[in-house]
């Protein structure tokens, strides 16, 4: 699916073959089997030193194609990222914040090919978001985790519309798994549902405790997943039969989250899909409606993430919106 994505350095790689695309029911079924058997994380986690703080978030929606995955031979070199395919326009977010530092024919990366963005966060990390059909931002912009950067597309040497993620740490030009890399902070590139540990901050959290409230807690809503949240959670995961452990995850995100639609009573489980939702570029008013403004909202982001577009916020919507 992917060009020439190759190492830096190295020779540009054969064009890939055309996979067989899979359904998107496969993909989320998937990608929660995959965030539950990563290796490592199947304990309790040190939840004092957890990477799975809120900072990260899914770039795209799709399915992994056949041979587009990080280290993928390549005409003698390795592919250097891993590929997400969905159909051509699906939004691309921000994986991390940071600063655009490239916006270019392949980020100005060797082997590179395709409309290009390369997103500096700090500490020697990287992100690459290559063969968009469209920027969304401009060159030295600031930028949110979970902002819309640009639109998944064909450009440069491809068999088909995808986005090409890479990570790189240690320094631009070091690319690493980005699979690992992003489960290790919380994020499933399959499509799964999101962990977050303890002393996590930013919107996820903030949704937490708004749909921690909905259930007769009293929480402040101040994005910080700090001891009162965490012992309201472990309360609700004991109530539900689940690991007490405070993280939230696959198995305590479906029980938290409520299916929402036009016409719901107003209240704090509607706050928190909007949080989620501004998260992704929704810019809706937090004031617990789900009116007219909100079910265009919700449409809106499913139809560019390419899911059910009903206006239904269930667990499909739930899972992309806080992945």
């Amino acid at each position: 699916m992917c060009d020439t994505c190759s190492v830096p350095g190295s020779s540009p790689e054969e064009a890939e073959t055309s996979p067989n695309p899979l359904s998107r029911r496969v993909l989320f079924g998937a990608g929660i089997g995959a965030a539950i058997a990563v290796a490592g994380l199947g304990g309790s986690p040190a939840h004092a030193a957890s990477a799975m703080n809120g900072a990260w978030c899914n770039p795209a929606l799709g399915y992994f194609p056949n041979g587009g995955h990080y280290g993928a031979p390549r005409g003698g070199v390795s592919h250097a990222g891993q590929d997400i395919t969905n159909t051509a326009g699906t939004a691309v977010y921000a994986a991390a914040a940071g600063t655009v530092i490239r916006r270019s024919w392949g980020g100005g990366l060797t082997g590179r090919t395709g409309n290009g963005i390369v997103i500096s966060h700090g500490g020697n990390v990287y992100t690459y978001y290559g063969h968009l059909n469209a920027y969304r931002v401009a060159l030295n912009a600031r930028v949110s985790a979970g902002q819309r950067i640009g639109d998944m597309g064909t450009t440069g040497n491809v068999t088909g519309p995808h986005l090409h993620f890479e990570t790189h740490s240690g320094g631009l030009g070091r690319t690493v798994n980005p699979v690992p890399f992003m489960t290790a902070r919380g994020v499933d590139l399959g499509g799964g549902w999101s962990r977050i540990d303890p002393e996590a901050r930013g919107a996820r959290a903030r949704s937490i405790q708004h749909l921690m409230n909905q259930r007769g807690y009293s929480l402040v809503a101040d994005g910080y997943y700090g001891p009162v949240s965490v012992n309201a959670v472990k309360s609700f995961q004991r109530s539900q039969g689940l690991v007490a452990d405070g993280q939230v995850g696959p198995l305590t995100w479906p029980r938290l989250v409520y299916s929402l639609r036009q016409g719901v009573a107003d209240g704090s489980h509607v706050r928190a899909l909007q949080v989620a939702m501004n998260k992704r570029s929704a810019g809706v008013v937090v004031d617990g409606n789900f009116g007219p403004v909100m079910n265009s909202a919700v449409r809106t982001y499913q139809s560019v993430n390419r899911l059910v577009v009903d206006g239904l916020a269930g667990a499909v919507t739930w899972r992309a919106l806080v992945g």
